[in-house]
């Protein structure tokens, strides 16, 4: 009797640990793709974009001036940490908002399956167009490439 039960045990985790596991690889999918969704949106609307790493260089700003003020950075070392994370949001803001939404959508097509999801079916239909779209842009901006480049 004792084996039945250890045996049953035994099978019942193993059947938790695996439903665990697919709810927590369409989770990871469903916020892959939601996060792709924002920087498609944000290709289409750029202020949004902006305003969104604007907001993370304030954040920054501010504690970078806490930290003066208290004393633990110089003039010199706050001005040298404010160019930088001044550089760094110019630099996400100017990246392709497509090519990141396309690596987000491919991220929950490739990396979380199986199981097969809804997710990972919109991200893998929302990859083509994206694909596309970002070819053009590039296209437009004259950068060359080859299609393994954007793999």
């Amino acid at each position: 009797m004792s084996w039945r039960r250890a045996l049953l045990t035994a099978a019942g985790l193993l059947a938790f640990v695996y439903a665990a596991a697919c709810v927590d690889v369409v989770l990871r999918a469903r916020s892959a793709y939601n996060e792709g969704e924002k920087w498609l949106s944000w290709n289409e609307r750029p202020e949004l974009k902006k305003a969104h790493f604007d907001a993370i260089l304030a954040d920054q700003q501010a504690k970078l001036e806490k930290d003066r003020d208290a004393g633990r950075l110089t003039p010199a070392e706050f001005d040298k940490r404010l160019g930088l994370a001044r550089f760094e949001r110019d630099q996400q803001v100017s990246e392709s908002s497509l090519k990141y939404a396309y690596v987000w959508f491919q991220t929950a097509a490739e990396l979380f399956t199986p199981p097969e999801s809804r997710w990972t079916a919109m991200s893998r239909e929302k990859m083509k167009t994206t694909r596309e779209l970002w070819k053009k842009e590039l296209d437009a901006k004259k950068i060359p490439y080859q299609d393994y480049m954007l793999e």
